[in-house]
């Protein structure tokens, strides 16, 4: 029984033991699954691989694989971004190409160890970063190495784990690799960085290749193809068709396809191995480069010296493997060290223009003339063909803008003539209209052209006037802004005035020219709280100047002064100056209303047009504001009835009238050549009866032998004209009661004269009468620009 319980019991403990066989066999077919799940993951890996290898390998060109292929190589990797640089070896850098919207962007990066793309191509070394804001980690790789976060907070994305990979061919350096953030936990393994290393091979021979092919086309445009910015078939049609329509190919592809010049210039670069140059109207004119060359010849040529850059020249040229004209240049400049860069032929010439428009080296309008066949009939059309001669005619535009600033002409007249008559151009100086030179009739379109080009008009339209703006900068950098104005005259031409706008610093009130009881009473009457000031006189006599003096005299930080002005000619600091556009409805009155609402002290407003504005301003200055304006009107008194018969209640305009300053500008003589003379008795006696006898009675100028008088008499300082220069001549209206009593009663002009003179208003006459008897004008020249 005992040994029966004991062989059950034994039975029982046999069956209470674990058998593990067959978890045994259980485990052995899941790691064989496991492996061949490994196996068909690397399989489809390699599969993959292959496909993108074959992708890379039958790309057209670079911007595929940077871009195009970019997302392929990325599916590789169990990462979240990738960048592919390829090496610049001419400017030693790493760039990258990235779609931004519909637009490709380039991204470069120097070859050094302050990045980690630069790091890697610079040392030819994988690196494996856990973390790139770890600044120590960074270190440990080497001492100047930091991760630029600048990319991380434009475009939102964290940037932590790189791995990066020098990409190599033949032992050369093609670009590098950068996979960014590892999907999931952990870093890059080793694994992960053989596999980048084996794409990097791939990527090696695909760039080589595609250099390779690079130069056996060597065409300058390569840049363009291997960036897919163009065809290749596209660029072979572009060179007959941009022969046929006689456009530099450059302008074509920048035209037809949409190429910018930068893309352009930069595939200028690639295949000249060069500096790509564009103008630029703020690089310093090297005149010691200059002085042995001729403009002509340059601009033939096609060259220009800009800079002297470690003992070597920089000279830019439209074609720097052109080794006959490399040779011509050494030669000229009689040195071998030259830096050739290339240029657009058009960006060459804007250069020998700009650097030539100094006085000194300056074509004279003959030799400008020269260059121009005044024999061959050109026809309107002609003159507007771009061509050799458009260069002479716009070095011609620039001479006269340049000619007439420096003689300080305020308006260029261009006047085409019928028939076969030559282009007249006249310059107004100091008030006088003279001829400056004569164009050939031929390149009368060419001329208008011009003009108009520079002033945004349309050359197309011809029967109706046009008006626009020139903002024009001489050789000394000097910035012109010209009102252009096209009228078109009997015979199908047109002409063209052009008035230089003086911009400058303010001048002071004292400089005016003011007789000393008419300085006096103007400081008295800006010194009111409020009230209105008119200034009046026809266009171009200088009433702006005289504002602008009178605005400068009260302008301190405790008062608000605003201006509308068309256009701004003359800026001060302190002033909110607006310019007035009426083609938009913003006008005078439109102004005059925005500035009420604005908190003003002080209101200016450049002219008195219309009844709306006249009205606002007397307003305005019945309610607390000092207002300063301008109306054409011929003398002071008049001013009083124009804006009464417009419709101005008397009464309040009698309340608001400070003051009205009439004024003309009157030829100065030439203070070195002047020349003093004794009068005749019957000169005097016409200045007497002019002046007003008894007025000038009380002057106490009797004639004697030793009473002088001057006239002009020429010399180069003032061109031989024997005036240079213009001053103020003024009369100075006081509203005192008496006035403001007859506005009331609406006197007439007659009346308020002579009650203004009763109290001590000099008239615009007597005034240029004085300024003559103290030798500043002459009677000729104060007749000639006012009556009383």
């Amino acid at each position: 029984m005992v040994f029966s319980g004991q062989c059950q019991g034994k039975n029982r403990t046999d069956r209470f033991q674990p058998d593990n066989s067959g978890k045994k066999i259980m485990m052995e077919a899941l790691t064989k699954n496991s492996q061949i799940s490994e196996l068909e993951k690397k399989l489809l890996l390699r599969k993959k691989m292959q496909d993108i290898t074959n992708q890379i390998h039958a790309a057209q060109n670079i911007k595929q694989i940077l871009v195009d292929l970019k997302e392929s190589i990325l599916n590789l990797f169990d990462a979240f971004s990738i960048t592919i640089y390829v090496v610049d070896r001419l400017k030693n850098q790493i760039y990258s190409l990235l779609l931004a919207g519909a637009q490709i962007r380039e991204i470069r990066v120097p070859i050094n160890n302050k990045s980690i793309s630069g790091y890697v191509a610079n040392n030819g070394k994988t690196v494996n970063i856990a973390d790139a804001y770890d600044s120590l980690e960074l270190r440990r790789i080497d001492p100047e190495l930091s991760f630029d976060v600048s990319w991380d907070k434009k475009t939102g994305f964290r940037t932590r784990q790189i791995l990066c990979s020098p990409i190599f061919h033949s032992g050369n350096l093609a670009g590098v690799i950068q996979i960014l953030n590892k999907k999931g936990k952990g870093n890059f393994t080793e694994e992960e960085e053989g596999f980048v290393q084996e794409i990097a091979e791939v990527l090696g021979v695909a760039f080589y290749n595609q250099e390779r092919y690079a130069r056996r086309r060597k065409t300058r445009f390569d840049y363009l193809i291997s960036r897919d910015l163009l065809k290749e078939e596209e660029l072979d049609n572009s060179w007959e068709e941009s022969r046929e329509q006689k456009t530099p190919v450059e302008t074509f592809l920048m035209n037809k396809f949409g190429i910018s010049k930068e893309d352009i210039g930069k595939s200028l670069e690639e295949f000249y191995r060069c500096q790509f140059i564009k103008f630029d109207d703020k690089f310093p004119i090297p005149g010691d480069l200059l002085k042995n060359l001729k403009r002509e010849y340059l601009l033939r040529e096609l060259w220009v010296p800009l800079n002297k850059i470690d003992g070597n020249i920089q000279v830019i040229v439209d074609d720097p493997n052109n080794i006959l004209k490399r040779d011509m240049i050494e030669s000229l400049l009689k040195t071998k060290a030259v830096k050739y860069d290339v240029s657009f032929p058009e960006d060459i010439i804007k250069y020998i223009n700009y650097f030539f428009q100094t006085p000194a080296n300056e074509s004279s309008f003959a030799e400008l003339l020269g260059k121009l066949d005044d024999e061959e009939d050109t026809s309107e059309e002609d003159g507007e063909v771009v061509t050799e001669s458009d260069s002479v005619i716009m070095q011609l535009v620039n001479k006269i803008i340049n000619d007439a600033y420096i003689r300080r002409s305020s308006d260029i007249h261009v006047e085409p003539n019928i028939g076969k008559k030559n282009v007249e151009i006249r310059f107004r100086i100091d008030g006088d209209c003279g001829l400056y030179q004569t164009v050939p009739f031929s390149y009368r379109a060419g001329l208008v052209s011009r003009i108009k080009i520079m002033s945004n008009l349309d050359i197309t339209v011809k029967r109706i006037p046009q008006d626009g703006k020139i903002k024009f900068r001489n050789s000394n950098g000097e910035e012109i802004e010209l009102r252009v104005a096209t009228i078109p005259t009997q015979g199908g031409v047109e002409d063209v005035v052009m008035r230089i706008l003086a911009k400058g610093e303010t001048m002071p009130l004292e400089a005016m020219g003011m007789l000393e009881r008419n300085y006096l009473e103007m400081l008295k009457i800006l010194e009111k709280p409020y009230g209105m000031i008119l200034v009046v006189g026809p266009t171009g006599s200088g009433k702006t100047t005289t504002l602008h003096a009178a605005l400068h005299h009260i302008n301190t930080p405790d008062r608000k002064i605003w201006t509308a002005e068309d256009p701004v000619e003359i800026t001060q600091y302190g002033l909110r100056q607006v310019q007035v556009q009426p083609k938009i409805g913003f006008d005078f009155a439109a102004a005059m209303r925005a500035f009420l609402r604005a908190d003003p002290d002080v209101i200016m407003v450049g002219e008195m047009r219309d009844f709306e504005t006249a009205k606002t301003g007397v307003e305005a200055s019945l309610t607390g504001h000092l207002v300063f304006s301008t109306l054409h009107t011929n003398s002071a008194p008049e001013t009083i009835t124009r804006l009464l018969d417009m419709g101005i209640d008397p009464l309040n305009f009698a309340d608001a009238l400070l003051g009205i300053l009439a004024q003309r500008l009157v030829r100065t003589l030439c203070k070195k050549c002047k020349e003093a003379y004794h009068p005749t008795q019957r000169e005097y006696d016409d200045l007497a009866e002019s002046y007003g006898l008894e007025a000038f009675s009380k002057l106490n100028v009797p004639y004697t032998d030793d009473f002088t008088l001057y006239r002009p008499k020429g010399c180069d300082a003032c061109d031989r004209t024997g005036y240079k220069g213009r001053m103020g001549i003024h009369e100075l209206l006081i509203g005192s009661d008496g006035i403001k009593r007859l506005i009331q009663k609406h006197a007439d002009i007659e009346t308020l004269r002579n009650a203004s003179v009763s109290e001590g208003m000099t008239t615009l006459l007597q005034d240029g009468l004085q300024k003559a008897i103290q030798g500043l004008t002459d009677f000729k020249q104060v007749r000639r620009v006012c009556i009383k």
